[in-house]
């Protein structure tokens, strides 16, 4: 699972999540709650209509990327019937080239994965989406390269070749990591890759990239193929971003407030039962999407499990902080027309209690 391919269509799906609006809704309007039964009903009707089980309520998730170890909780909540016993008939799909932010906002799915960066910019352009929960605490991503181009530090990016997907935002973070150890990203040659795959572009065209370490780089270590892995978190606090979260829109929320915090009942306990145990949840995740390569699930899960609550209060939780701090930094920069009204971005309301 690379950055680059869910970065660029986030960048380029912006002006059609704009106009997108907030179009039908996924979860069926009054969907969860009961309906209500004629004043000109018998009393048997009514007794039988009140005696009735309620139908599940329909609800589309729209993952950012092909399903991977960030989505095992979602996966793991469906298949241990968590979603049922909250009233939801949960479909996982994946998100298509129109990408899940565009799907939420226009309402035909009433979740999706997404990202805090390409959330931020949403935001600023006036798209209703909000994040309702993160699914891993701390930034998992930086920049990889094999271990024989010697880069151990930021400022060994001078003189070596980066594969990316030409977004301003790639040489901002890189400076961002660059500057505190004396480097100076000009040093660095940038080149677009576009969709090549990350161990191809090494062999032949590149000496580093932006990469998810669960993902990629625990698929180099099974390859045996060891990587220097530069996390941005480690060297700028700014970069320590939600990536990624669960989103919704703003109309969801306000118009299916119950059916948003069944879900996040539900999926707060999937992810819990893979923190709890990797194992059996990278199974479950396996036997959903048998494509996946199960050596690479099951080393996956084991890495990244304690990392989804990791030091937080609870699974999910999100901080003012974390968002200002990152959007402060693009604004300062201007990546970004305005600030971003943290508060509106994120939401911690209808996280369970405990877990």
């Amino acid at each position: 699972m690379g950055v680059k391919k869910w970065l660029s269509l986030c960048l380029t799906c912006l002006f059609i999540l704009t106009a997108a609006g907030c179009g039908g809704n996924n979860s069926g309007g009054n969907a969860g709650g009961a309906q209500g039964t004629p004043a000109s009903a018998s009393p048997e009707a009514s007794a039988s209509a009140q005696s009735s089980p309620k139908a599940a309520t329909p609800v589309k998730v729209a993952l950012d990327w092909t399903p991977n170890t960030n989505h095992t909780g979602l996966y793991v909540a469906k298949e241990l019937g968590y979603y049922a016993e909250e009233g939801l008939d949960v479909d996982i799909v994946q998100p298509g080239s129109a990408g899940a932010d565009t799907m939420v906002t226009s309402g035909e799915a009433a979740f999706g994965v997404g990202a805090q960066d390409s959330l931020t910019l949403a935001r600023i352009q006036g798209v209703p989406l909000v994040s309702i929960a993160a699914i891993i605490q701390h930034n998992t991503s930086g920049f990889a390269a094999p271990v024989d181009r010697g880069i151990k530090s930021p400022k060994n990016f001078e003189g070596k070749t980066y594969g990316g997907w030409g977004s301003p935002v790639e040489e901002a973070s890189m400076k961002a990591i660059m500057d505190p150890v004396g480097g100076d990203v000009k040093k660095v040659k940038q080149v677009t890759i576009g969709e090549a795959d990350y161990f191809t572009a090494v062999k032949r065209d590149i000496d580093f990239a932006w990469i998810f370490y669960a993902w990629t780089g625990i698929e180099a270590k099974l390859r045996g193929e060891p990587l220097d892995m530069l996390y941005l978190k480690d060297y700028a606090p700014q970069l320590d971003y939600y990536t990624p979260v669960l989103t919704t829109s703003e109309k969801e929320i306000a118009e299916n407030p119950e059916v948003v915090k069944a879900f996040l009942k539900a999926t707060s306990r999937g992810y819990q039962y893979a923190i709890d145990h990797p194992k059996e949840a990278a199974d479950i995740l396996i036997k959903a999407v048998p494509d996946l390569d199960a050596k690479l699930v099951q080393a996956s899960q084991e890495w990244l499990s304690p990392k989804y609550k990791d030091d937080a209060a609870r699974w999910g939780e999100q901080k003012t902080a974390v968002w200002k701090n990152y959007a402060d930094w693009m604004y300062g920069l201007k990546l970004l027309d305005k600030p971003l009204e943290a508060d509106k971005a994120f939401t911690n309301e209808f996280l369970p209690d405990g877990q």
